[in-house]
């Protein structure tokens, strides 16, 4: 009886051990970006912006990290935007979710075999920073 009662516990243990295992960890900070620049200083910044953030939350809880590319912005997500791709590779494999508006590929005829491999899609820009915004994400302009 000793027995089978240490070994009912035991397997409990590993259950609990497993799904606490299995429980993705949350960040403290939660941050959406905005990118409808064209070309230019707000794209030579937005990666700086981006890697200092993560750095400074990091000490205090980690962040989760999403940049919104909409309108003229959507141009650096491009598979033609050689210039920027190992960057933004770099936050995508960091972790970083970088989403395209659906409406500015739409509007802009880009598909999304146009778009780098590692970038999502989201319906609409501005209704993803709102719906960030709703639950509890800063939001950098």
């Amino acid at each position: 009886m000793k027995k089978t009662l240490l070994f009912a516990a035991a397997l409990a243990l590993a259950f609990v051990i497993g799904a606490v295992s299995q429980t993705p960890k949350t960040s403290k900070h939660r941050v959406v970006f905005q990118l409808d620049e064209p070309e230019g200083a707000a794209w030579d910044s937005l990666v700086k912006h981006v890697n200092n953030t993560r750095d400074a939350l990091a000490k205090d809880g980690g962040s989760q990290v999403e940049v919104v590319f909409w309108g003229a912005g959507l141009n650096m997500l491009r598979k033609t935007n050689t210039a920027y791709e190992a960057r933004l590779k770099q936050l995508s494999d960091d972790g970083v979710t970088l989403s395209a508006c659906r409406n500015a590929m739409r509007v802009m005829n880009v598909k999304t075999e146009d778009l780098l491999p590692f970038a999502s899609e989201v319906d609409s820009g501005i209704a993803e920073i709102v719906r960030k915004q709703e639950s509890g994400w800063a939001y950098i302009h």
